[in-house]
């Protein structure tokens, strides 16, 4: 079906009966004798000591040694934990069992630089590396719970050092491969980690970005006592002997280690998120439950398929990475993965790394999709794009016209939209279509399997249809976080003390009469409007079906008459003219949809809006500017001279 077909509100997608039958979920569906997903869902929640096992088992995930209880959560559900008596490794499911199996031969990586240079890695050919990798890292005396620091670009040795670690029940930590140096210090340093693996650099935007002379600072800062350096742009870089040695020489002098059995409570990795202080958090994970989660999601939700190849742009530094390698690992399927820029050598990169490479899974963000929406239709359609046939869009909530445009012009009406909402905390997502049944716009469909998510109000009770209130979480799951890494208090403070023994998540979030979810954006970022509450996702999807405008963000600055105002601030296409006649027809555009209440104070023009690394729009970085506030982190800041350009506008 596609966008002329579609009436607002309306379904816009429907899965033919050939994607149904070859589905994971209808195998699993008629596995046990289910009519339907909410069925399987409902007793998904309701029996996790059925349910979780049953995913095992149909999966094939292996374990050394098999658990004697599913679910402990005896010492409240803040600190359950799962698949206790048993023994397991990340590593070992998705990689060694592969290269030792009939998957030895298929590609499991495949690496495309920004220069047109190309790697491939079959199951075999990474299993030897990262039973090498382990080796090596033994000898240079890293043991279980030791934490390792990943400062990589997207080369193939950060899946290889993400796995390695993991075979020696070691703790990665990954950190984003775009930080300064006292960013990364700060996390080797609150991670108390002894080795650090980099780069000489890497590609970007036909730039040579320097990455030893960053890892240098940050290793000394941090007390870091070994660095392993890959080699990928070749030439002169600063080398202490006593503390540095080269990827390739851990590698080829090192006797190959297999992965050792672990409790399923282990940590496999500390992935740090930023917070509204100075101080980012820590988020731990574990082997068992990340690793049943992840598969779990991947093969029902993203319907991955030992054939599939994969392309999630990300970095290993944010969950998303880890997250794609221990999903699309599980279930021996291929990950594409690039260094540099979507956009880069031209605007239609991206469309070009599907054709190249025959993706038929492709994951990205809504800001990425809107920034490569403004560049045109026509770099998108000089591209063969028949390959794909599931699209994921995470990280945010995506406003309608980038929706329609990913599902109709991108995936040709035929690759329906996985439109997820997790968190790097979750480990998972709390809600995700899965691919047969129905799909509206912006929808999320509905909750994931195990997670009995609801969306109630402020005093604890649900909230109606087409009411808006906070996500929850009323029972644990598998990948959810174990905590904060060393801040026990902050963890029960972020989202168990609001509601107690309910997780809060700081989404806003609603559902229609149909059923299908919606998530609105985080609730720190709620416009209250003399008493009126919507999020700015709800405003920001107007603003950007206009026209002229690329990209924007609502944010809510303190007004004497109505306690808040709204200032949108726009990045306008390519020949936009940002005068008083748009600025007119924009705040008519809000007022037509939301209503009178919500029309905004101020709509301001700017170059750039302050993101992430990862692509996501900084709002209370923007509200901070706004009102002259303590921005706070600023270490997962892209482009600082996006708040020069927020400050003129003000």
């Amino acid at each position: 079906m596609t966008g002329d077909d579609m009436v607002d509100g309306g379904v816009c997608w429907t899965p033919s009966p050939e994607v149904i039958e070859r589905a994971n979920i209808t195998r699993l569906l008629r596995r046990h004798g289910f009519d339907s997903l909410a069925a399987l869902h409902a007793r998904s929640v309701e029996e996790p000591e059925w349910f979780w096992p049953a995913v095992v088992e149909d999966l094939g995930i292996e374990f050394f040694r098999p658990w004697q209880q599913v679910l402990d959560s005896s010492a409240g559900p803040e600190w359950s934990r799962w698949f206790t008596g048993g023994l397991v490794n990340v590593a070992h499911n998705c990689v060694a069992r592969h290269a030792a199996g009939d998957r030895a031969g298929a590609e499991a990586l495949v690496w495309d630089g920004e220069d047109g240079a190309v790697r491939r890695l079959t199951y075999g050919e990474l299993g030897d590396l990262v039973a090498r990798f382990a080796g090596g890292l033994s000898a240079l005396g890293v043991t279980a719970g030791d934490r390792i620091g990943l400062f990589l670009p997207m080369v193939p040795e950060a899946i290889v050092t993400l796995f390695a670690a993991a075979s020696l029940g070691a703790i990665a930590v990954p950190v984003f491969s775009g930080f300064g140096a006292d960013a990364v210090a700060r996390r080797l340093d609150d991670a108390g980690a002894r080795l650090l693996v980099t780069a000489d650099g890497f590609l970007r935007r036909g730039q040579r970005v320097p990455m030893k002379e960053v890892a240098d600072a940050a290793a000394v800062s941090a007390g870091v006592a070994r660095t392993v350096v890959v080699r990928r742009l070749g030439g002169d870089v600063p080398w202490r002997a006593e503390r540095d040695v080269w990827f390739d020489d851990v590698v080829a002098g090192a006797a190959p280690l297999a992965p050792v059995p672990l409790d399923p409570e282990a940590p496999l990795l500390i992935a740090y998120t930023s917070g509204t202080t100075g101080r980012p958090k820590g988020v731990v994970h574990v082997h068992g439950g990340f690793l049943v989660k992840a598969a779990e999601e991947y093969a029902y939700q993203f319907d991955v398929h030992p054939e599939d190849r994969f392309l999630f742009v990300a970095d290993m530094g944010w969950i998303v990475g880890p997250w794609l390698a221990t999903g699309v690992g599980c279930l021996g399927g291929t990950m594409v993965v690039a260094e540099g820029a979507p956009d880069y050598p031209g605007p239609d990169r991206l469309w070009r790394l599907v054709e190249r490479h025959r993706v038929t899974c492709l994951g990205l963000s809504p800001t990425l999709l809107r920034a490569l929406r403004a560049r045109g239709d026509a770099f998108v359609d000089g591209s063969d794009r028949t390959s794909l046939r599931i699209l994921v869009s995470t990280g945010e909530p995506i406003d309608d016209e980038s929706y329609r445009w990913l599902l109709d012009r991108v995936g040709g009406g035929r690759a329906p939209v996985i439109n997820a909402s997790g968190g790097t905390e979750i480990g998972a997502c709390f809600l995700a279509p899965h691919p047969v049944a129905p799909l509206k716009p912006t929808s999320l469909q509905g909750p994931s399997l195990g997670m009995d998510v609801d969306v109630w109000r402020d005093d604890g009770r649900p909230a109606a249809a087409g009411e808006v209130g906070h996500l929850v979480c009323r029972r644990p799951w598998p990948g959810m976080t174990r905590g904060f890494w060393n801040d026990r208090e902050r963890y029960l403070d972020t989202y168990w003390r609001r509601f107690p023994g309910v997780w809060f998540h700081g989404d806003w979030a609603r559902r229609d009469g149909d059923g299908h979810w919606y998530v609105l954006g985080r609730s720190d970022d709620t416009l209250n409007i003399a008493g009126k509450r919507l999020g700015p996702a709800e405003v920001e999807s107007v603003l950007a079906g206009h026209e002229a405008v690329a990209e924007t963000a609502a944010v809510a600055v303190p007004d004497e008459l109505k306690g808040q105002a709204i200032w949108c601030f726009c990045v306008l296409k390519d020949g936009a003219t940002g005068d008083e006649g748009l600025r007119r027809a924009l705040c008519d555009r809000v007022v037509a949809s939301v209503g009178p209440a919500f029309r905004p104070k101020k709509v301001l023009f700017v170059d750039a809006l302050p993101k992430t690394r990862s692509a996501k729009v900084m709002r209370r970085v923007i509200q901070a500017i706004a009102t002259d506030a303590d921005p706070g982190d600023l270490s997962s800041l892209e482009d600082a001279a996006a708040l020069d350009a927020i400050r003129k506008a003000r």
